[in-house]
């Protein structure tokens, strides 16, 4: 086990190689990085969707982190985690145009692979599960994520992305890969069932919803459901926008906090390029 100033040095070299990667390259991660999380979005709905809604959050939680497990352990890239790039930055081992370009290419390629997992999950009629139970209860999750105002978004995302940062400096810290799964699975758990908002994760939750109420095949799953709210327009500006900056704020503060504490006043780790 690294001790938090190892794995603040450590972060260097991997933030360093983050940002260097070709651009191909780095898309394909991140697509599958979207894929993984969109994933356990699927599972984490089926398994919460058979339950009494009392323990559904709870079940859900205990699922969801597998998805950032699989991220970690085939060293996808997840834009949330990424904002740890701070670190680098700070440090001047990668200039602030390089970590730009890494967060942009990671947040398009983690959409893709989101919405293709939303996309797998309608088209196979994968909702029909439990008697059309788990398409109601994507509808619903959809539509509370809608209905957000853009402080309580943006709040949400703030608290939920510090735990998903402090996840990957758990996950940094350990040399061994129980101990990763070990450090990412309690801190994941814990935004999910607190129900703060996860800005990749959001990227399969409510266009799972946008996508399935246009096929008839899920009619019965918008009986009793207001879905007035649920538009794209509405997901990207009143949703994923505050989403996304609350993550991007409390993963820069995650990184500027271990920066500070662990590296500020040693000397410059390399030479930007």
């Amino acid at each position: 086990m690294n001790t938090p100033a190892e794995t603040a040095a450590q972060f260097l070299a991997v933030g360093r190689g983050k940002v260097l990667l070709p651009v191909g390259r780095m898309a394909c991660l991140a697509v599958m990085a979207g894929l993984f999380i969109g994933l356990a979005g699927v599972g984490a709905s089926t398994a919460s969707a058979s339950v009494p809604p009392a323990a559904a959050r709870l079940v859900s939680a205990c699922v969801f982190p597998a998805g950032l497990v699989m991220v970690t352990l085939t060293g996808s890239e997840l834009f949330t985690g990424n904002c740890l790039l701070a670190i680098p930055w700070l440090s001047r081992a990668v200039t602030a145009r390089q970590v730009l370009r890494n967060w942009i290419v990671v947040y398009l390629g983690n959409f893709a692979g989101a919405a293709l997992a939303a996309a797998a999950a309608v088209y196979s009629h994968q909702l029909t599960s439990f008697s059309g139970a788990l398409a109601a209860s994507a509808m619903g999750t959809a539509v509370a994520k809608c209905s957000l105002s853009f402080s309580d978004a943006f709040l949400r995302g703030v608290a939920c992305n510090i735990l998903v940062c402090v996840a990957v400096w758990l996950a940094l810290s350990s040399r061994s890969a129980p101990g990763k799964i070990m450090g990412i699975y309690l801190p994941i758990m814990l935004f999910v069932a607190a129900g703060f908002e996860h800005s990749v994760a959001n990227m399969y939750y409510i266009p799972v919803a946008l996508l399935a109420k246009e096929l008839s095949a899920y009619a019965d799953a918008l009986k009793g459901v207001d879905v007035s709210c649920l538009t794209w327009g509405r997901f990207l500006e009143g949703n994923l926008l505050p989403v996304t900056l609350g993550n991007m704020v409390g993963g820069l503060t995650v990184g500027m906090v271990q920066w500070y504490c662990f590296l500020h006043g040693k000397a410059d780790s390399g030479e930007r390029e």
